[in-house]
């Protein structure tokens, strides 16, 4: 079936952060006078709060038993993120490109406010012509229903449309056991390749590789 549409995951996908995510965690944690607290742990609670409207819910788990305020602690993170984020180099190009003939997409994990603030930062507000973020859906990637919301918004079936992202679980797997066609978006230090993905990318090359991949399905 020809390609109708490509939706893409935001973070690590199409724009990273010039600083590492676990310094700027541990800068919000120094900024409110928070203990310390891992990536991983924050990764956890995140993994458990994808329908959230923010990340206070996150931080209240991450500072159980504490006198921080999750408040002050999710702005404090929230804006160096923000600060921080870019453009992966030509995705822009890309996305502009990509819109002149497919239906573009994103959907991207993540509590509303925050992963709404990513989009505001990249000026990326009308770049897509669907942007659903989990904190409004019912369920967060890789959850079916998530990837079903997706296409219902493009208006497309799952066998005409393909998702492009670098998670294993959340992304890949996600998307094929919805019935799209995942290409995985590889960097260091990202996840292993898997083979339940049609074609990898590395990520310094999405931009110049993938449209002959959708062109070729």
């Amino acid at each position: 079936m020809d390609t109708a549409a490509v939706a893409f995951d935001l973070d690590d996908t199409l724009a990273v952060t010039r600083v590492d995510r676990e310094t700027l965690l541990q800068e919000a944690l120094d900024a409110v006078d928070a203990p310390d607290r891992s990536r991983q742990a924050y990764l956890d609670a995140h993994a458990d709060n994808l329908t959230a409207e923010s990340r206070e819910p996150v931080f209240e788990r991450l500072l159980d038993g504490t006198n921080a305020d999750p408040t002050a602690l999710a702005r404090a993170y929230r804006e160096r993120v923000n600060d921080a984020l870019e453009p992966v180099p030509g995705v822009e190009s890309m996305l502009a490109t990509l819109r002149e003939e497919y239906r573009l997409g994103l959907l991207t994990n993540g509590p509303v406010v925050a992963q709404r603030s990513k989009l505001d930062a990249l000026g990326w507000t009308d770049v897509f012509d669907v942007a659903l973020v989990t904190g409004e859906l019912s369920a967060g990637k890789p959850d079916r229903a998530a990837f079903e919301t997706l296409l219902g918004e493009l208006g497309t079936e799952a066998g005409e449309t393909v998702f492009v992202g670098d998670d294993v679980t959340a992304d890949i797997q996600g998307a094929t056991d919805a019935g799209l066609d995942a290409v995985q978006v590889c960097y260091p230090g990202g996840p292993e390749r898997t083979p339940a993905a049609i074609a990898h990318i590395d990520r310094a090359d999405l931009p110049t590789r993938l449209s002959s991949i959708l062109s070729r399905r």
